[in-house]
């Protein structure tokens, strides 16, 4: 039985378990032979997301070159936990807690992707 379309958050639901159904549902589909590349389980985890993720999701997405399973979970993870430490429920909110978020990566030049020759504006 499939079952992808339940795999979609709705909002205000708890990250963790919305986290903890997704794993289940690769599990099922590992189970009946069923490959996904790691690349394809991220992209299905960040459209599983609800709407006001969604500054979250682009940020990702188009922040870096490869994207990991575990690398979006952690980052989901720490979003969630700064947002429940804060008590962030606006929007407005939770934009600031991502943008500071954004400046403590690593920084990549926009044209060739590479670490650390980036000028600060």
């Amino acid at each position: 039985m499939f079952r992808g379309h339940q795999i979609r958050m709705n909002e205000g639901g708890l990250l963790r378990d919305q986290i903890s159904q997704f794993i289940t549902f690769l599990n099922d589909l590992k189970n009946v032979d069923v490959q996904i590349d790691v690349e394809d389980q991220v992209m299905l985890l960040l459209c599983s997301l609800p709407s006001s993720y969604k500054s979250f999701k682009v940020t990702l997405i188009y922040g870096r070159d490869k994207l990991s399973f575990e690398d979006v979970k952690g980052h989901l993870l720490s979003r969630d936990k700064l947002d429940n430490e804060f008590g962030l429920d606006s929007k407005a909110d939770k934009q600031t807690s991502i943008l500071v978020a954004l400046k403590k990566r690593d920084k990549r030049c926009r044209y060739c992707k590479k670490l650390g020759h980036v000028k600060e504006l």
